[in-house]
Order: structure tokens, then sequence, then C-alpha cells
């Protein structure tokens, strides 16, 4: 009796919303998936096992099958066992490095006759259970480096592994985790931190080759000092709570700057970057003496940001130039604008582009694309399946598509805070922070405004296992959510 009014009372509190619109976006993406396999002229059946299409509606129903399970389990499941199966996850991401079967120059699948499963996938679910086993305790506080470190750690450790698979672009989507850490009470400094140094990267090598006037200084070094010089004296007013002493700094290194660039263009030409490094040098050990003088502590964090930052921007700059791999390099600088490559790298992104100008309004129609039934994109049915949404639909279709994902981003806000448990809350954050990232790196990518990194448009990417990690990462969530009475209770 106790069992069936428990059953009656999750069967009442299941987000229905939540689940029409996961609906709604499978039956979405299985269309597209259709329009991206189908070959043009040809007499196919779509339901077939031998086609994409077909082998999709297995995936799915596979999928929906899982969420059934996930959904009749008892939630405290997901707390008890979420360190067991993390450290598991772990092992499977450390054996896939071993694997022999290399997939287009990745090790991240495992080949099981058939089937083939790439752990990444799964791994970002468990992680996500981890964090909110770990950051749920009674006695966690974020602002401790204790806490912090290990839940870094928790999500460094996969990311390192994955990457060790040689699948980068599947490690990154780990980062989103850092939305979750924003919400729990990280400190706004480390967002602006990781802010900081993209900018510098983005800066750096956008405008390596320019020079300064008439020095051979490189425009993007200057302008990355220069940023750290500021961002550095700003700190010391608004951390330190003293705008006066920033004002000093600013108005003595300005002008130590300004005589120098003065000399440098009218007098004897040289790099200004090694005035800007010195200043750099004497401004961390104004920094460090005066920690020493006021004990207070924020001296010492600007001075670790100011020497993290010098040291990350020449890190990734050797790493671009020495580390990197051509066709990585190539791809970055096409990003950036630096070089168009219509051939090679930057040929998945010009070919995207022109499919989905060609839809126009209202699209061509299902299955009456040319651009992607005559295969002119490349990996149309799982990285770039968002071109075909827009040549067959158009920018209504296009648009209902980004649409529907907002409605399930939105409703994932409002499901997480209304838990009434800490591990709820926080893996309901994580789980819409991986959607988020997935959606807007996945749509920017087929638009040329993010990096071409191969992940996965949830729900609408060909595959099994990208498919049961979304629906997994998903209703573990809607269960954990459907017991939230009782916790409360």
């Amino acid at each position: 009796m106790v069992r069936d009014e428990r059953e009656k009372s999750v069967l009442r509190s299941i987000d229905w919303w939540t689940i029409l619109i996961y609906v709604a976006l499978l039956g979405m993406g299985w269309l597209s998936v259709c329009g991206a396999s189908y070959t043009l002229g040809e007499d196919v059946n779509l339901l077939s096992l031998d086609t994409r299409s077909g082998m999709q509606v297995v995936w799915i129903g596979t999928s929906l099958v899982l969420a059934l399970v996930i959904m009749l389990l008892d939630d405290r499941y997901f707390d008890t066992f979420a360190y067991v199966l993390f450290g598991f996850m772990m092992l499977v991401l450390f054996a896939t490095i071993f694997n022999p079967h290399s997939i287009k120059g990745s090790r991240s699948w495992l080949v099981m006759g058939p089937v083939r499963l790439q752990p990444a996938e799964f791994a970002k679910f468990v992680t996500a259970m981890c964090l909110a086993k770990f950051m749920s305790a009674l006695d966690y506080n974020i602002h401790r480096w204790k806490y912090l470190s290990k839940t870094l750690a928790i999500i460094f450790v996969p990311m390192l592994l994955i990457v060790m698979q040689r699948e980068t672009g599947s490690a990154l989507v780990y980062l989103a985790f850092f939305l979750m850490l924003y919400r729990e009470g990280m400190a706004g400094s480390v967002l602006f931190t990781a802010v900081s140094l993209v900018a510098y990267f983005i800066i750096g090598v956008r405008f390596a080759d320019p020079l300064l006037l008439n020095t051979p200084t490189p425009l993007g070094h200057y302008f990355v000092y220069l940023m750290v010089l500021l961002s550095s004296i700003v700190m010391v007013g608004v951390y330190c709570d003293n705008w006066r002493e920033s004002l000093r700094l600013f108005s003595v290194g300005g002008g130590v700057l300004l005589v120098c660039l003065l000399f440098a263009v009218f007098v004897i030409p040289f790099n200004m970057m090694w005035i800007q490094l010195l200043m750099c040098v004497t401004l961390i050990g104004y920094l460090l003496w005066r920690l020493i003088a006021t004990r207070v502590r924020n001296y010492l964090w600007i001075a670790i940001f100011t020497f993290g930052s010098i040291s990350f921007f020449h890190a990734a700059d050797y790493a671009l130039n020495h580390v990197f791999e051509e066709h990585q390099r190539t791809r970055i600088n096409v990003l950036l604008g630096m070089e168009d490559d219509l051939k090679g790298a930057g040929y998945n992104v010009h070919q995207s582009k022109i499919a989905i100008g060609s839809g126009g309004l209202e699209g061509k129609g299902f299955l009456n694309g040319t651009q992607t039934k005559l295969k002119y994109v490349p990996e149309q049915d799982t990285d770039f399946i968002f071109c075909t949404v827009g040549e067959e639909q158009g920018f209504v279709g296009a648009a209902g598509v980004l649409l529907l994902f907002l409605a399930l981003i939105l409703r994932l806000i409002h499901v997480a805070e209304r838990q009434t448990s800490r591990f709820g809350r926080i893996y309901g954050y994580c789980v819409l922070s991986v959607f988020l990232f997935h959606v807007f790196i996945n749509v920017g990518m087929v638009l040329g405004m993010t990096p071409v990194i191969g992940i996965p448009l949830p729900f609408f990417s060909y595959g099994g296992s990208s498919l049961w990690g979304f629906t997994i990462l998903l209703f573990i969530f809607l269960r954990i959510d459907a017991g939230r009475h009782r916790v409360h209770n």
C-alpha cells in the first residue's frame, strides 16, 4: 500500500512539460536525421535498419526504455552510488585510452562487435552526480581552497582522461560545470579571470603579426600586456578598497608607458613588450610588499592573477606554435578570420552556411534540400545536423528549434530552483549547463561563430551514445525532481 502511494506520488510529481519538450526534440531530431542521411533520387525506406534514419528509431526507442527504467528507480540511489559510479567511469575512461580501435584519429570509442559506445558521453551524468554529492555535504564551503580544489579535481580528471583519448571537443564540455559553480557561490573574480584568459588568447593570436606604429612590438602582445596591467590596477581599487592607490598606480604606470612608447617611436625603435613585462614584474613585487605591510590577502590574489595571466599568455602562445598540430592551428586561424581555407579546415563551415542560407525563410521542404542531399556538408547527420534544419525548414524551422531548446533550458532552471535538496539543485544546474554548452557551441559552430570542436546537438545528432547519454542525464534529474516532496517531508 505504501509502495503504491509512493508510485502515485511520483507519477503526479513528474515534470510533464520537460518530457513534452524532450519528445518534441526527439521527433524533430529524427526528421533531421532523415533529411541529412537521405540521398536525392533514392527510393529508400526511412524505417529500414540499413539506413541511418532507421537506426535512429532504434536509438530513440532504447532511450525511451532507459528513461522509463530511470523513472522507476528510487531517487536516493543516485546520491548513494554517486562516488562508486564516478570511480567506475574513471576506470573505463582510463582503459579507453589504450583502446586499439581508432575512429577518425580518436580512441574514445569502445567497439564491441556491431555496437560502438563512447564512454565520454556517459561520464557527463556521472560527473554531475559526483559533483552534486560532494557539494551537498553539510560542511561544504566553495570559498575554502580544500573544498574548491577537490571540486575542480572532479571536473578536470575526466577532462584529462578524455583529452588523452584525443577527443578534445568532448573534454571541453566539462567546462560547462563552471556555470553551476558560479550559481553555487563561486566568486565572480574566477569567472572574470576565465573570460580574461580567453580574451588574452584571442587578441594575442589575432593581432600577432601587425606591429605597433614604427616599433618591432607585436600589436597583440602589446594589448594583452596592457589589459593585464589595467585589470590588476583596477582590482586594487575593487578588491582592496583603495581607489586612491589604484589611481596612483595608473598614473605612474601610464606615464612610464607613454614616455617609453614615444621613445620607441621617435628615437630608438625597440620591442615595448619588454618594458611592459618589467612593469608587470614591478607591479607583482609592489603587491607582495603591500601584502606584508597591510596583511590584506587580496594583494596576494591580485599578484597571482598578474603572474598567472602572463604565464598563461606565453604558454598558450608556445602551445599554439609548437604543440598544436597544423590542422588545429588552421582551424583557429579560420575561426578568427585570419585565413579562409575554404577547401580545408573552413570547408565544413562554409558549406553549412551555404546550406542554411539556401533554406531562406520557409525552407525547401522535407527531403528536398540540395546541399545536404548531395552530401556537400561533411558530418551533416552528426556534428553539422543543424544545417539540415536550416535548409529544409528555413529560418522559421531553425528559429523554432532554437526556441524549443530555450524552453528546455528555462524549464530546467525552474525545476532546479524548486528542489528541496541541495543535491537536486546542484545536479539540475549541471544538467542545464551541459545542454546550454552543447547547443551554444554546436549551433555556433555550424554558423561559423564558435570553434569546430565536434560535439553533437542534443537529441538531433545521429548516434546512440550521445542520445543515451543526454537521456540519462535529463531523466535522472526528472526522477530526483519527482521525489522532491519526499525529501521535503
